[in-house]
């Protein structure tokens, strides 16, 4: 358990060493359960980063009940992400043919996965971001005010609301190289982060 508590101090503050280290601790188990279960290397970097952003925010608001260790927990949260990617894969595959979206597929199903895509960038990149970044753009999302993150960041108001602009151009810029975010936007899909 005290390994456990260091482990959660680690995420909740962006300890690159305690970050490194769950991943290198961690990586192997996931690959093995993706790689068996349909999936590639892609699929594996991709999911332990969304498990990743899902356990920092549940430890960040207290979510995670001390049942089971963190690798326990963890591991779940990755079986499930996996689960629902095929669960969805296999939604959109009928009879080993992959179904053309112009035709038969409901305006709200191409939304839901246009919307999953998009999140999944987001956090992708969010989760490169620096930790202070990370901090700063959280306390924007959970709508605290300029004067109160700067009293909590330890900043003047004038440079937080810099260091905010910083952040969401670091965060844009990366989000725009990647060729999903190319796809999305070519069908004129993408919204503004």
């Amino acid at each position: 358990m005290h390994r456990d508590q260091i482990v959660i101090a680690g995420i909740i503050n962006g300890d690159e060493r305690i970050l490194k280290g769950f991943y290198k601790d961690h990586i192997r188990y996931i690959k093995g359960y993706i790689l068996k279960n349909s999936g590639n290397s892609e699929d594996v970097e991709d999911v332990f980063q969304d498990a990743l952003v899902i356990l920092y925010q549940k430890l960040r608001a207290g979510l995670f009940e001390r049942r089971s260790s963190v690798r326990t927990y963890f591991y779940s949260i990755c079986k499930n992400l996996w689960r629902n990617r095929l669960r969805k894969m296999r939604e959109l595959t009928m009879d080993d043919c992959q179904i053309d979206f112009r035709e038969g597929i409901h305006e709200s199903v191409i939304k839901e996965i246009e919307n999953s895509e998009r999140e999944h960038l987001y956090r992708k990149y969010f989760q490169k971001l620096s930790g202070e970044n990370k901090d700063l753009l959280d306390h924007f999302f959970d709508g605290k005010s300029l004067r109160d993150i700067s009293e909590i960041m330890g900043y003047t108001e004038r440079y937080t609301r810099k260091k905010k602009f910083e952040a969401k151009r670091q965060l844009i810029t990366m989000i725009e190289k990647d060729p999903i975010y190319k796809e999305l936007k070519a069908t004129n899909s993408i919204l503004e982060y």
